[in-house]
């Protein structure tokens, strides 16, 4: 078997190799002469393992427009048509183009089965040849409108199909406009993308289809549901099409595609994002390592770009908040970011490099919470508003992560109260939006949120019907919140607050089963649940008690204390009995039985799961314990393990930059793993220099002295000229700049960072220093 996938393999890096070198214009750049756009390669992980694959997006960084080949996965060789306009991170096209030779059938398909190859993706453009209509596509776009050029072989008569799923289309004096419901079970507020789109030759004919004919064409004609077709002259065999898209009318998506595109060619709006794109991703520069860790990387920060995304258009936006347009009175607004995914490591991320453009997502969250009926921050904010998924309230660690690493573009007492809100009076209960109840009022008595027994039948209607209470998870993530809501309030000096939400974010102890050493849920009588198995117990997904992982990985899930976590368990030792024992403990099952019913704990070593976002943090933890050696041998072999430069080189649900933040602070050496604590703990670097530069002018350095792939312990450091024997560093030694400067060797320096008083700080050991 290792034959047959080395040679898979080995096509798979043929077929993808030439996306990721490629100039505009075809010319394949030189390593020394590739920009760090030409180091991204969109196909990384389009092949999933088991869960949702990786998406080859073509977007400006942070736009609303973004397009994704229309298939089913990447292994279909048809295309759905040519896509418009993605409106959700994973969502499916708005709208359909689809080429045809007219000439060629009797019928014209709503939407053709394109049958496609030699398919080239970057970030700023998509090229396809359709093999059987004898069709080359290329295309561009910008912040929000696309361009299609069509070459069609001589002897064709060329046509052209607009579908709309849902809604409305129409075409006048040659523009076809209309708008696409898109489908929202989010809030009650209807959100439709509106279109305008133009060919810059004329059509010969045009109308609706119906039953594959087309219909002969009126001043005006308009379908509710349908396609709309524009058949060409047989000497014209380049069509050009441009379009603009809007979430407010047809009139603004024209005004937006006039406003990017009037005078500019196809080669000059493709080189505009050219640049765009180096200009985002050069906010990192990297150097002195293999080439697959560099495509690695620059993948990675071109994914934390994809969301969310910017639907200010021309000073207004369309909120499906509240439904209404709105001035942005000069700060554009965001949405679609999944916070529960996102406020690991990619919020962290953009605190760094994109500080203004952070803080303008934090006061969309705001105006968000302002427009909403309870005024609670939002958790997943999308575009036909918030989502309310997953568990916990984790948009507070933005807040506070923001705030304690100097943003202050924004109204941290307003967004407090927001946050305080959205914890205390909306339910804990997991994918809900519903004001507290019985639950609540049990977790706020109690410190934890209670857990059926075997067999008990769901009493609280709190709980959505395809969910369950996730008792664990839900407390772990809270006692993090009000961690976070208890350090706000310290800022802002409400002390009452303050002493009262730091109090409780020590009730995680309730559920730890000190005889086990793992959390363990309870029910409404104060009884921990048995029997009790911390790998398989709680169903489907494990939701019964956790969420998507097992008892194993929320065994680590305090990142605000650690220091306390470890006294828990019995101090340094036990601590790092239980981190090798976590990846070292046998799945229980075969593969096929364990992911039947975890399925999203994949990218397994022992217990362990590296696709999962509650995992992330984990390989860190050797800091806390006086062991960094092990954490830096760790970080090296799980990147090397499930991080790779080919289809299935992403090991689970990546979720927009959620997993590749995660991958891009592990390259460069340290990683955030509490966000809201201004400091970072110091892994393996992956590159000889790494310059991060700030936004301010100023730039963090780390540089990695004698780093081979074998050369992955560090031996010594310095931290902006001086010794440093720490296995992190504050945030405030680089925030105006800085120097990290690592010595590397093949062997581990068991000293180095070994002492208690070296471990990362924690909420214990804040409040004792």
């Amino acid at each position: 078997m290792r034959g047959i996938y080395s040679y898979f393999l080995s096509l798979a890096f043929l077929f993808i190799g030439g996306c990721q070198i490629q100039n505009q214009g075809g010319k394949v750049a030189s390593v020394s002469d590739r920009q760090p756009v030409d180091w991204v390669n969109p196909y990384i992980g389009n092949i999933s393992h088991l869960l949702v694959p990786t998406f080859p997006t073509i977007h400006l960084p942070n736009s609303f427009l973004r397009v994704i080949p229309e298939r089913a996965d990447f292994t279909s060789d048809r295309l759905s048509g040519l896509p418009v306009i993605t409106t959700s991170h994973r969502g499916a096209s708005a709208f359909t183009l689809s080429p045809s030779n007219y000439s060629a059938q009797q019928q014209i398909a709503e939407v053709g089965r394109l049958s496609y190859d030699q398919e080239k993706i970057t970030p700023y453009g998509y090229q396809v040849y359709l093999d059987e209509m004898k069709v080359a596509v290329n295309y561009s776009l910008s912040h929000q409108s696309g361009i299609y050029q069509l070459s069609f072989e001589e002897g064709q008569t060329p046509a052209l199909t607009v579908h709309n799923k849902k809604g409305q289309l129409k075409i006048a004096d040659g523009a076809i406009s209309g708008y696409q419901v898109v489908d929202n079970e989010v809030t009650e507020n209807t959100t439709k993308v509106y279109l305008y789109l133009k060919s810059e030759q004329n059509a010969l004919r045009d109308g609706v289809i119906q039953k594959g004919k087309l219909i002969a064409s009126q001043k005006e004609i308009q379908t509710d549901k349908g396609s709309i077709a524009m058949v060409f002259g047989a000497d014209q065999q380049q069509i050009t099409v441009r379009y603009g898209v809007s979430l407010i009318s047809v009139e603004q998506a024209k005004r937006n595609l006039e406003r990017e595109q009037n005078g500019k060619s196809f080669d000059e709006i493709a080189t505009q994002g050219r640049k765009i794109w180096n200009d985002a991703l050069g906010k990192i520069e990297v150097s002195g390592a293999s080439e697959d860790d560099r495509t690695i990387f620059y993948t990675s920060v071109y994914r934390t770009y994809e969301r969310p995304v910017c639907i200010s258009e021309d000073g207004q936006y369309f909120s499906a908040f509240d439904g209404e347009i709105h001035q942005d009175n000069g700060q554009p607004f965001y949405t679609d970011d999944w916070i529960w995914d996102t406020y690991r490591a990619t919020h962290p991320l953009r605190v760094l490099t994109e500080k203004q453009l952070e803080t303008n997502i934090l006061n969309s969250f705001i105006r968000m919470a302002e427009q909403m009926p309870n005024a609670w921050m939002p958790t997943f904010p999308e575009v036909m508003g918030d989502s309310r998924r997953m568990n916990s309230n984790h948009g507070v660690a933005t807040v506070l992560d923001a705030a304690v690493k100097g943003l202050d573009g924004f109204d941290l007492q307003k967004a407090y109260s927001m946050c305080k809100k959205g914890i205390t009076e909306k339910t804990l209960a997991p994918w809900s939006g519903k004001p507290a109840g019985d639950l609540d009022a049990f977790f706020w008595k109690n410190g934890y949120f209670p857990a059926l027994r075997h067999g008990q039948k769901e009493y609280s209607d709190l709980v959505h019907p395809f969910e369950s209470r996730q008792p664990v998870a839900v407390t772990l993530g809270t006692t993090y919140d009000e961690w976070c809501l208890s350090e706000i309030a310290r800022l802002l000096n409400i002390e009452e607050d303050h002493q009262y939400f730091l109090n409780r974010s020590y009730d995680y102890r309730k559920i730890y089963n000190a005889s086990t050493g793992f959390f363990h849920p309870k029910d409404d009588q104060h009884q921990f649940i048995e029997p009790f198995d911390y790998r398989f117990s709680g169903g489907q997904g494990l939701r019964n008690y956790y969420g998507e992982n097992n008892g194993w990985v929320y065994r680590w899930d305090v990142p605000h204390n650690v220091a306390d976590l470890m006294e828990l368990m019995g101090g340094r030792a036990a601590f790092i009995n239980n981190l090798e024992a976590t990846f070292n403990e046998p799945l229980g099952k075969s593969k096929f039985a364990f992911y039947a019913q975890i399925p999203d704990h994949t990218g397994n070593v022992g217990q362990f799961s590296m696709a999962n976002e509650p995992s992330l943090h984990i390989p860190y933890l050797y800091n806390y314990a006086g062991q960094p050696w092990k954490t830096q041998k760790r970080v090296k072999t799980l990147m090397r393990q499930w991080f790779r430069n080919d289809l299935m080189g992403i090991p689970g649900d990546e979720d927009g930059g959620g997993m590749s933040a995660f991958i891009i602070f592990s390259q460069l050496g340290f990683y955030p793993v509490t966000p809201g604590m201004p400091a970072y703990n110091i892994g393996t670097p992956f590159f000889k220099e790494s310059k991060v530069h700030l936004g301010n002018g100023k730039t963090f350095t780390i540089k990695a002295n004698n780093l081979s792939e074998d050369n992955k312990y560090i031996q010594s450091a310095t931290l902006n000229g001086e010794a440093w024997n720490k296995p992190w560093f504050p945030h405030s030694a680089i925030e105006h700049g800085g120097t990290l400067e690592l010595t590397m060797g093949n062997r581990a320096n068991l000293n180095w960072g070994a002492q208690p008083q070296d471990a990362p700080p924690s909420a214990m050991k804040m409040i004792k220093g």
